[in-house]
């Protein structure tokens, strides 16, 4: 039986990742110890992976398709094919940002200005790109951790490193030069298996439902009762994907009324509609929008 190998990424994307395909419609268990999860699909097989090692192992075809940051992509120079954007984390919907950053007191103001100095960064390979790019000589050296605390000790000039926000870098004490990149995960798959079409539509398949479970994390469904001289109303306020589903009530003259909206709108939206005659709204949430 033919399979697809599918390498989930350990670390800070496992959780979100795991609980992404739960919501796509497969679950993914996965004990402490094991590198080999189960699935409940006998078609995929599924490995545990550094996300910052993943790119490499799916260009080499140990796996046909896994997830990953476009930020490691990058890092390891991977020719892989790119099947979809996947935005998502615990927190936020925001890309993850890769800056040059240096202590509040540097002399630093710009990338010209580390000429010939020491830069600390888990990002080595992309940095020594940006900067030859950039016809400046500096020496990038590799940091297993604790990036932020090398600099503010003095023991590199400047640090690459990951923030969304920068506020954690500036609650250190540490000022961002200048952006280098912005990274989201992604949906990467082995070239010969994506021209192998059984494997290229079982990875179609997965990016759909993926993508559709992401978007409906930002969408709920409504559902309300509605008197049919109040209903134009009600529709003028009502955002929706298309346009709401009306069915009139058994021997009423009430309608109920059914539209997807952003859960960032339902707050203001619920009291407008209670306003305007509706009645008995229901939200809901999705699992997946296609």
């Amino acid at each position: 039986m033919k399979q697809l190998a599918l390498g989930i990424p350990k670390g800070s994307l496992q959780e979100s990742t795991i609980r992404l395909f739960r919501q796509s419609g497969w679950r993914i268990s996965l004990s402490d110890r094991n590198y080999f999860p189960e699935i409940n699909d006998s078609r995929i097989s599924c490995s545990i992976c550094r996300a910052q090692e993943m790119s490499r192992y799916v260009e080499s075809g140990t796996f046909d398709v896994g997830l990953t940051g476009r930020d490691w992509i990058m890092e390891n120079d991977s020719d892989v094919f790119v099947v979809a954007d996947l935005i998502y984390s615990k927190v936020s919907q925001r890309p993850a940002r890769w800056v040059l950053a240096v202590p509040m007191d540097s002399s630093v103001k710009e990338l010209k200005d580390l000429e010939g100095k020491k830069i600390a960064t888990e990002l080595v390979n992309f940095t020594r790109r940006h900067f030859e790019a950039e016809g400046i000589r500096v020496n990038v050296e590799f940091s297993w951790g604790a990036t932020e605390a090398k600099v503010i000790a003095g023991l590199c000039d400047a640090i690459v490193e990951v923030t969304e926000t920068g506020a954690t870098m500036r609650a250190n004490g540490l000022r961002i030069v200048r952006e280098l990149m912005q990274s989201n995960t992604q949906l990467i798959a082995n070239h010969d298996a994506w021209k192998d079409p059984w494997k290229r539509e079982k990875i179609e398949q997965i990016s759909l439902l993926l993508q559709s479970a992401l978007r409906a994390e930002e969408l709920v469904g409504i559902k309300m009762n509605v008197p049919e001289d109040r209903l134009n109303g009600v529709i003028e306020i009502l955002p929706s994907l298309n346009a709401p589903t009306i069915a009139h009530l058994y021997r009423s003259t009430w309608l109920s009324v059914e539209t997807i909206v952003s859960k960032n709108t339902v707050r203001e939206l619920i009291p407008q509609l209670l306003k305007r005659g509706a009645e008995g709204i229901i939200e809901y949430s999705l699992n997946k929008v296609i």
